[in-house]
């Protein structure tokens, strides 16, 4: 049996504002993919009701400012992609840190998207100070991964 990996989603300030655990599935150079599943209903803001059951297929790049959730129904249908906006992870010890930038896309399984929490990310840059760069470096990383949901690439060219 595997052991859990946990993850743990950051504010800049490096306070933990999410944990979770899933299963370690396959590295590839810089790609690190885990496997998840709701052990519970979770009410979203944005996603509606997630079911109990639901699976999730997590990429992230050690090279990269983004991750990408693919969130997969009970019955194995595709729900929807999440994708956040961050600095590059670190993965050691069973445990993934990455410190989100608050920026979010939201991918329906039609590829219509939203983009999400561009609000927050100005409000967050304001207050943890976030520098020049990694506020170029966040919107440039957006407008690149439009372009991969549009071109269907990897991740994205999964429908379940």
């Amino acid at each position: 049996m595997p052991e859990p990996i946990t993850i743990n989603s950051r504010k800049f300030d490096l306070s933990i504002s999410r944990s979770w655990t899933c299963t370690f599935l396959n590295q590839q150079d810089t790609l690190l993919e885990f496997i998840g599943e709701f052990d519970g209903d979770v009410r979203h803001p944005d996603l509606g009701l997630i079911k109990r059951g639901t699976v999730s297929y997590e990429f992230y790049w050690l090279d990269r400012y983004y991750n990408v959730f693919r969130f997969q129904e009970p019955d194995g249908a595709l729900r929807n992609y999440y994708c956040n906006i961050n600095l590059p992870p670190t993965f050691s010890n069973n445990v993934l840190d990455y410190v989100d930038l608050d920026i979010d896309v939201l991918v329906w399984p039609t590829f219509e998207y939203q983009v999400l929490d561009l609000d927050d990310f100005e409000a967050n840059a304001r207050k943890f100070g976030y520098s020049d760069e990694v506020q170029a470096k966040a919107l440039k990383t957006l407008d690149e991964l439009l372009v991969s949901i549009n071109s269907r690439e990897f991740p994205f060219d999964q429908r379940g």
